[in-house]
């Protein structure tokens, strides 16, 4: 194993992209860009140079990160929130969640025709038309289920394609919709939920305690370890459902919400997770897949665009709170972590438990989707 490949040196590389990361908010400049998409841009050019290896060449550090610190993060992150905000924020959400999802279907019909990915695909194009639509409806799990379904996986050079397109159009995406609500504010101003207005934001600057310190990690791990075991007795639910559950039920105790330090332990691990999103976008595994990639690029380019064309124009019809309408792209393009990690980053608590509900909605959502629209087309 090289040193590259070392683990330890992995997990001290994102950690350290972290820090700059932060570090570069300090700067007038740096502080328009902000730190999640600082530290995405920051590991995507670490692993292209080949400082740390990408994540779709694996390593135990990605896995325990999207294993343990990506539901570890929400879990605390979570012991914020005020059961009010879901009242003003839960409904508005859902209703730009399925536009978004609605939007997607638009655009991989649209796109179909356009690019039409038939040509150099071959007869497994409809499956992996129905891949991206599971993936832009609800995360990556319906990518894969859809996949495994019309045995995708089994044409290695296909699949590879597909997934490292997939995640160079969604990082990109990811960042755009972090920095749009903030330049469309200023462009076409919206008032903000009422959930946003009567709300806190987002401490930056807390004090921790040991005590703090190992009550929240405790209940963050606990709470992880009662939800793998509650999912196997119900395994019908997913297990971020019981997660979120929990960490809503606790955030409602005084005692939970005097300790210091959850908003601080919950935004880092929610920035290494994206650290190691930053990593996905791969170049050189780009490059490998030669044609295909070409029109795979195009494909999906195009589909994004629609969506958010459709979300972000028929939002701002609608008078539709922008961050709101980030939160629900994410929700739909990346998932429930993605959602919370934009409602973070858009200092917007309020859209913190609603995020995470409508990504797990997508999560339902888009495997039938996906496998609709296969079957469609």
């Amino acid at each position: 194993m090289s040193f590259t490949q070392e683990p330890i040196f992995i997990a001290g590389t994102l950690c350290i992209a972290v820090f700059f990361a932060q570090w570069l908010t300090r700067f007038s400049w740096g502080k328009t860009v902000g730190t999640p998409i600082w530290v995405i841009l920051i590991c995507a050019l670490l692993s292209n140079l080949s400082v740390i290896p990408s994540a779709m060449e694996g390593s135990p550090v990605y896995d325990g990160v999207f294993l343990y610190l990506a539901p570890l993060g929400i879990f605390i992150a979570l012991l914020e929130v005020d059961l009010k905000s879901l009242k003003n924020a839960g409904l508005p959400l859902l209703g730009m969640f399925l536009l978004g999802s609605a939007a997607t279907v638009a655009g991989v019909l649209i796109s179909w025709y356009l690019v039409n990915p038939e040509v150099k695909i071959g007869e497994l194009a409809p499956a992996v038309a129905g891949m991206y639509t599971g993936t832009y409806i609800g995360g990556s799990i319906n990518f894969n289920a859809v996949a495994l379904h019309y045995k995708v996986n089994e044409a290695g050079n296909l699949f590879a394609a597909t997934t490292v397109v997939d995640n160079l159009i969604g990082t990109p995406w990811i960042i755009a919709t972090l920095i749009l609500p903030k330049y469309l504010q200023k462009l076409f101003p919206r008032k903000k939920l009422a959930s946003a207005q009567n709300g806190e934001k987002i401490r930056t600057i807390e004090h921790i305690s040991i005590s703090s310190l190992a009550s929240i990690l405790a209940l963050g791990l606990l709470g992880m370890a009662i939800s793998k075991v509650l999912v196997t007795w119900f395994p019908q639910v997913p297990e971020i459902i019981f997660l979120t559950t929990l960490a809503l039920i606790l955030a409602q105790f005084p005692s939970v919400q005097q300790l210091y330090g959850k908003q601080t332990f919950g935004f880092f691990f929610i920035l290494i997770f994206l650290a190691v999103i930053g990593t996905l976008c791969d170049f050189g595994a780009l490059a490998k897949t030669g044609e295909l990639a070409g029109t795979l690029m195009l494909f999906v380019g195009l589909l994004v665009l629609i969506h958010g064309v459709v979300l972000f124009g028929i939002g701002a019809l609608l008078k539709m709170d922008w961050d709101v309408l980030a939160v629900a792209s994410q929700a739909n393009v990346g998932g429930n972590t993605t959602a919370l990690a934009a409602a973070e980053s858009l200092n917007r608590p309020d859209l913190l438990i609603p995020g995470v509900l409508v990504g797990s909605l997508g999560n339902a959502l888009g495997t039938y989707v996906g496998f609709a629209v296969a079957g469609m087309l």
